[in-house]
């Protein structure tokens, strides 16, 4: 609240109390009230009471719940409760699990294992344009050809494989008609 205004009869008797002898005592010069002003106190009533306390109680709600202060539920029309699909974030992990990636064991140098130079394996190299390659068990066709063109620069028509009665995986490798199996036996030194 602002500083009170002084009304003309305050300021007057203010005016009266300079102009009287200075012989006055300290008890005699007491602050005048103003006639206007007359204390008054404000009459609440419990109506007025139980108001001002809901709409407290009513912004604290707000404050705590937010703005929402009834809860709206969902109607389930069926007797199963599915649990809701929700945000799945794809993994970001901070350091690799394994410190070096897994090495390829089965490279070409593992699948063929060496050539075959017995006697029937040299007369299909003489009569069918074919090798005879002892190979590792668990290579498959694609993967014998390609083992084949990379140790020995040669295209592969098509293989064969058969697991013999002593557990080793046997290779027919039939090459294309520009490749001679002679020659290439003889280059990788089997004849």
């Amino acid at each position: 609240m602002g500083p009170k205004k002084e009304t003309k009869d305050a300021s007057a008797s203010s005016k009266k109390a300079t102009a009287a002898p200075a012989t006055a005592t300290a008890s005699a010069k007491k602050p005048v009230k103003p006639a206007g002003s007359a204390t008054t106190t404000k009459v609440v009533t419990k109506e007025r009471k139980e108001k001002v306390k809901s709409t407290a109680l009513k912004a604290k709600q707000r404050v705590v719940r937010g703005n929402r202060l009834t809860r709206n539920r969902k109607i389930h029309t069926k007797p199963t409760f599915r649990r809701p699909f929700t945000l799945r974030l794809k993994r970001q992990p901070k350091y690799p699990r394994r410190s070096a990636p897994k090495r390829n064991r089965l490279d070409h140098f593992a699948i063929i294992k060496y050539p075959l130079t017995t006697e029937s394996a040299m007369k299909k190299i003489e009569d069918n344009n074919t090798l005879v390659f002892i190979v590792n068990i668990r290579a498959n066709k694609p993967m014998i050809q390609k083992a084949v063109k990379k140790m020995y620069d040669v295209e592969a028509e098509k293989v064969n494989t058969l697991i013999r009665p002593d557990g080793e995986k046997k290779a027919y490798v039939r090459l294309k008609a520009d490749h001679d199996a002679l020659d290439v036996a003889n280059r990788i030194g089997i004849i």
